[in-house]
């Protein structure tokens, strides 16, 4: 196979960086093991989270064989891991677009193999980036100096992508025992370079963000992005090597797809909006969801936000959804610190089904007070958003994944620069806000939504406009081109 670390996209890497990347293997290798030789037994079962809304099958990796057989004929992978909520948040979207689309969708979580050295050289990464995360939010010379260039330029360098493409040669043998000829879209750039080093056939890797980093680069993959900055960008390597004009990436391996949107929010956009346009012009209590990130490092925000609208959620002008995901104890901080919240809120803490039907009741019913949604499953704390934002009027969020789903949004502070065009690549298209860097620019936003609904509204209308013009129908066309790989093959 050739050496993708040495040479990118017809770039060469300098023998020093060529050197360090080895060296990165060699590391883990000596931490973890190498499992290179191990045949892991395969076997798949339905997911029993969201199994039945997606129609999603668990592939689980060294725990013995199991009697189903893949579907080989309609059966695709999506390949992902948790590092953050924003990677699963996308998988689930093209499982619910492949569900649709009439295939079975099979999960497989790169980070869920815990005697496997890919989930142990994986969870080492994430620790690592939950860390910087949290502590970027909280020290602002840390996120100067540290998180934001490291997210910004760090990861833009072809060196960077010559380690992590040597790195996934130690996830590779997870994919051991899987048919070769199934389709994988990959969620996270290692699933799908460790797809390719494994031999897999038909990769999709799915870009997330606006901002172009070689970082996302899995050369031999079919690259989707979801943005046309981002098709540009990638084109000619924009930046990835100092002012260095570089080969371009050929034209078959790039293609613009539009917004990785769940099936299930994309069909219900009408509905939904017009649902938001009553309850303004009808002065109903606006609803605001706010959902913290996979590092769970919003609380602060979260905290001021609440404490401020407390008077308008008692007077019912205002009722707030609130997913910590599965961070329950930023729930209990919240209570703590802002006296009285206990008496207007709701808890549904690990009840999915609970959840699921409040989500649908809320659709066309009323809502006053606040909700607080925590549960202890992956699935289900980052799926819980997603039933959520249906029945919502604005989203406050940060500038990640949810930059690009069809609901009104309120930008928080970003966590690394890349997430900074996201939030701008909304506002753009009229369906969020700029980047509200600190509190009182937040809740001036919040005022506004609040006092003038004709800002609601015309988000709604341009959500509309977008998806006339196909802007979310990235993760049906990703579906769509992985199995045409297959069927081209």
């Amino acid at each position: 196979m050739e050496d993708r670390s040495k040479v990118i996209f017809g770039n060469p890497i300098a023998p020093k960086d060529y050197e360090s990347a080895v060296r990165s293997k060699e590391r883990f290798q000596k931490r973890f093991g190498d499992d290179s030789g191990t045949d892991y037994p395969v076997k798949i079962e339905p997911n029993a989270h969201i199994g039945g809304a997606l129609g999603v099958w668990d592939i689980r990796v060294g725990e013995g064989e199991g009697e189903k057989a893949f579907d080989r004929e309609k059966g695709i992978i999506v390949g992902n891991i948790r590092m953050g909520f924003g990677h699963y948040r996308i998988s689930m979207a093209m499982a619910s677009a492949a569900h649709h689309l009439g295939y079975t969708p099979y999960w497989m979580d790169l980070n869920s193999y815990p005697e496997t050295t890919c989930t142990k050289v994986i969870s080492a990464q994430n620790d690592l980036y939950s860390l910087g995360s949290r502590i970027s939010q909280k020290s602002k010379a840390f996120n100067k100096a540290v998180w934001e260039p490291m997210n910004y330029e760090g990861f833009r360098k072809l060196s960077y992508n010559a380690s992590d493409q040597m790195n996934a040669q130690l996830m590779a043998p997870v994919f051991r025992n899987i048919p070769k000829d199934i389709p994988v879209i990959g969620t996270h750039v290692w699933p799908a370079q460790a797809a390719l080093h494994a031999g897999m056939q038909h990769v999709v890797n799915a870009i997330p963000d606006n901002w172009p980093m070689a970082l996302h680069l899995a050369e031999g993959s079919l690259h989707t992005v979801q943005t046309h900055q981002a098709y540009f960008g990638y084109r000619v390597l924009n930046g990835m090597q100092g002012n260095d004009v570089l080969q371009p990436m050929p034209a078959d391996s790039l293609v613009y797809t539009g917004h990785y949107v769940d099936w299930e929010l994309l069909d219900g956009i009408e509905a939904d909006c017009a649902a938001r346009e009553k309850r303004a012009k009808e002065g109903a209590p606006l609803r605001l969801l706010l959902t913290i990130g996979g590092a769970g490092a919003q609380k602060e925000i979260f905290a001021a936000v609440i404490r401020y609208l407390l008077p308008e959620i008692r007077a019912k002008r205002v009722a707030i959804y609130v997913n910590v995901g599965d961070y329950r104890q930023v729930w209990e901080e919240l209570v703590e610190e802002i006296p009285g919240l206990a008496r207007v809120s709701r808890t549904h803490f690990n009840e999915w089904d609970k959840t699921q039907a409040f989500a649908q009741k809320a659709l066309t019913g009323p809502v006053v007070g606040v909700h607080a949604f925590w549960h202890e499953n992956i699935f289900e704390a980052v799926y819980c958003t997603n039933l959520l934002m249906r029945s919502c009027d604005v989203l406050l969020t940060k500038p990640s994944e949810l930059s690009f789903y069809p609901v009104p949004k309120l930008f928080i502070r970003r966590i690394g620069g890349h997430e900074k065009w996201g939030a701008i690549h909304s506002a753009e298209f009229g369906d969020g806000t700029l980047e509200c860097r600190d509190i009182p620019h937040i809740i001036q936003m919040i005022d506004l939504f609040r006092t003038d609904p004709g800002l609601l509204c015309g988000m709604c209308a341009n959500i509309r406009q977008n998806k006339q013009a196909g802007l979310y129908d990235g993760a049906l066309r990703a579906v769509e081109l992985a199995m045409a790989m297959k069927e081209q093959a």
